[in-house]
């Protein structure tokens, strides 16, 4: 699978624009958030992605989305650019996807190879967030030229932690979009495979870090790569080995297009697709649900950009 086309599209301009969300039916007064979450058809059990790649084991305290719904969640509902092509979405049971106490995990796949994890346990965490915050620097002064708000990447929500046994590897990221009050959480996890990296990316305002932390074990024990794509299924003779290790994979890989280059130790870190990613949800999603004024109804988002740091 190709990488999500809002994050390269991200990557590559550094910014993208909000389009309104609901427009034509919001005018109209036709388009609620009751109407719209009931055309959504969300998914309970064992849900199995890209073509048996992976398997959902989804407790009762999930439920998936298909790609094409969570399509809409993210441009009709969320504002966000068409043309994610995400492998769906897993939303918790108990939490909508609308109000503050939202959040979702947007589900992606990136096949370019199988990724060592021999660099885990040198990674230096500290060094590598300082590295990440003059890159987010460097980012903002061409934000800044566009005229675009500023995107600050505060520390670790929580610090990277990688198995060695599972091959799973999570941390999560504490964002300030502009001169906002509220920060934004950025949680993500990586479950590494034969030929490449399955990618969660939580979306959620920072005051639910209580509230995910304690679902990660349930979201990295009911997701696995099935028999054949799995990390353990690798073979040196046949398959393609990724050009990055951990450490990267964590701040970003290279991407020559944007040569925004630079390298801790061995390592070479740079703004990355996913690195920048997954606030392209979480800036719409920050702005039209953290600060709309009408909670019937669904608002017209704040023109924003849609860069995680």
């Amino acid at each position: 699978m190709k990488y999500l086309s809002f994050v390269i599209s991200v990557f590559c301009l550094l910014f993208i624009t909000a389009v309104p969300a609901f427009s034509e039916s919001e005018a109209k007064g036709e388009m609620t958030v009751e109407t719209f979450l009931a055309s959504l058809n969300f998914q309970e059990g064992d849900i199995v992605l890209a073509d048996n790649l992976v398997t959902l084991n989804l407790p009762d305290s999930f439920r998936y989305l298909s790609p094409e719904d969570a399509e809409r969640v993210l441009v009709d509902a969320w504002g966000n650019p068409p043309g994610s092509e995400t492998l769906g979405m897993i939303v918790p049971t108990e939490a909508g996807l609308f109000g503050q106490e939202s959040w979702a995990v947007i589900i992606s796949y990136e096949e370019e190879g199988y990724v060592s994890d021999e660099d885990a346990e040198g990674v230096n965490y500290d060094e590598l967030l300082r590295q990440m915050r003059e890159d987010s620097k460097n980012a903002n002064k061409a934000r800044a030229e566009a005229g675009y708000e500023p995107v600050e990447l505060i520390g670790w929500a929580e610090e990277p932690y990688y198995d060695t046994d599972s091959h799973k590897l999570y941390w999560a990221k504490e964002l300030k979009f502009g001169d906002s009050e509220t920060n934004i959480l950025n949680y993500n996890i990586r479950i590494l495979g034969r030929k490449g990296v399955l990618l969660l990316n939580v979306v959620s305002g920072i005051s639910q870090l209580s509230v995910i932390t304690p679902k990660v074990p349930t979201l990295l024990a009911m997701t696995e790569f099935n028999p054949g794509s799995r990390y353990t299924d690798f073979d040196p003779k046949v398959d393609k080995i990724a050009a990055y290790g951990i450490g990267a994979l964590i701040a970003g890989k290279v991407a020559s297009k944007v040569g925004l280059l630079a390298k801790l130790g061995g390592i070479l870190l740079v703004l990355k697709k996913f690195w920048i990613a997954i606030a392209i949800a979480i800036g719409a999603f920050f702005k039209r649900f953290f600060m709309k004024k009408d909670k019937g109804q669904v608002s017209t988002p704040v023109e924003t950009t849609k860069e995680d740091i």
